[in-house]
């Protein structure tokens, strides 16, 4: 079965999901050649261990909340809060509560990054 992502004009609902977070996966929202955008999943406990993408993203915290280690710091996120990550920016992620986000990657056009 194929993965349904948005279209172009297509209303996506980023509303938080409550009583279903506990059985919703992570789910590719749209992915274009210049962007891709995921909710994030991540069930109490649950550790994305710490790495490195090679360019820049946010994540919005849509409900629950994380703790995002960076390299220097640890910063927690909670719902309606949003981060910005420079490229390279070493980062792991641990959900303190059930949670979703809302993570978007821009991809640099002609795979050159654009300041």
């Amino acid at each position: 079965m194929a993965l349904h992502h948005a279209s172009s004009g297509e209303a996506i609902n980023l509303r938080p999901l409550g009583s279903d977070l506990q059985s919703a996966p992570t789910k590719a929202l749209v992915k274009t050649d210049s962007f891709e955008a995921i909710r994030l999943v991540l069930k109490a406990g649950e550790v994305l261990p710490a790495h490195k993408v090679s360019g820049r993203f946010t994540l919005q915290c849509i409900e629950g909340r994380v703790r995002i280690d960076l390299a220097n710091k640890s910063v927690e996120l909670s719902s309606h809060q949003w981060i910005y990550f420079d490229i390279g920016a070493e980062h792991g992620l641990r959900a303190l509560e059930d949670s979703s986000l809302l993570l978007t990657i821009p991809f640099p056009a002609n795979g050159a990054d654009k300041t």
